[in-house]
């Protein structure tokens, strides 16, 4: 991570060396919180960050669906990310909005517990490396299944539920891989660590729905409209993990990871061991839309 100057804390712009929280704060012992991961992207009128107001919308339901009170319009949120990015002199960069509990209340009830909000934007590479952007990454489906709905709420981001995401991640790096995929409590196939999935298998281009228990990600909604307006026939279906082993190409899509090619599951390689032809078209597209370059999609950049 590289530092950026300024992070915005409860109303201030503070040096990031100075953006701190109490050891008490109800958030790092339970983690009760919410967050979003939001891109910048160098574009020709300057930086513009990608569906910025439907990731805050997201925020905001993500804080609903916790109960953690969050006194925030969408367009104050917008506002401030556009601030943080200007204020730190960034042309791209990743966006971090945090709402979590802070003091007064140290038991598991969080009702006196007060709200903080943070935003912080830093540059930020690859997040699967750009060796993994080009060529692919190896994958190992995890021990771990994905938690569910009877347990707490995946398509909302809620911090303390992404400890079941960090197990997964490790697990699979220990085995040397470069990242996990994770089955849900059925045994369906669910997404990565931190990324959704998608398949191609016979011309279809596959992804999970949501009721199988995956966050229903702004970028895998992106790539879904990019690759059928493409024409490519996007499916959604459970899947098994056999499917994974027959798919003829493989590709993971977040905000972070934006669209990175599987090469590897389990010890077995996918297609022809390297990003097969949809991925890389929805790799350039991807690319190309958020940086303003596709006219069709500019309602989606939000100009800082």
């Amino acid at each position: 991570m590289k530092p950026s100057k300024l992070i915005w804390m409860d109303g201030d712009l503070v040096p990031w060396d100075e953006a701190r929280v109490h050891v008490l704060s109800h958030a790092l012992h339970y983690g009760t919180g919410v967050f979003e991961g939001i891109r910048a992207y160098p574009t020709s009128k300057g930086p513009a960050v990608f569906r910025l107001t439907e990731h805050m919308e997201r925020l905001q339901a993500s804080a609903t669906a916790y109960g953690i009170p969050l006194d925030a319009s969408t367009e104050g949120l917008v506002k401030v990310a556009k601030e943080v990015i200007a204020a730190n002199e960034l042309d791209e960069g990743y966006i971090r909005p945090l709402a979590h509990l802070g003091l007064g209340s140290i038991g598991l009830d969080p009702s006196h517990a007060e709200t903080h909000l943070v935003v912080a934007a830093w540059e930020w590479g690859a997040y699967l490396g750009e060796e993994g952007l080009r060529n692919g990454i190896t994958t190992r489906v995890s021990s771990w299944r994905r938690i569910d709905s009877a347990s707490l709420i995946p398509n909302a981001k809620g911090t303390g539920g992404y400890l079941n995401a960090v197990v997964a991640k490790a697990e699979a790096m220990r085995a040397g891989a470069d990242e996990a995929i994770m089955l849900n409590a059925a045994g369906a196939v669910a997404e990565g660590s931190g990324e959704n999935l998608f398949l191609v298998h016979e011309g279809e281009v596959l992804t999970p729905p949501t009721s199988d228990g995956i966050l229903d990600g702004i970028t895998r909604r992106t790539v879904m409209r990019l690759l059928e307006d493409a024409g490519h026939r996007v499916v959604e279906r459970s899947l098994a993990r056999s499917d994974l082993y027959q798919a003829d190409e493989a590709f993971f899509c977040g905000t972070a990871a934006e669209v990175t090619p599987i090469r590897e599951v389990d010890h077995r390689q996918v297609g022809e061991g390297e990003p097969g032809p949809v991925t890389r078209t929805a790799q350039d597209l991807y690319a190309r839309t958020v940086r303003g370059e596709i006219d069709d999609y500019l309602d989606w950049l939000e100009w800082v």
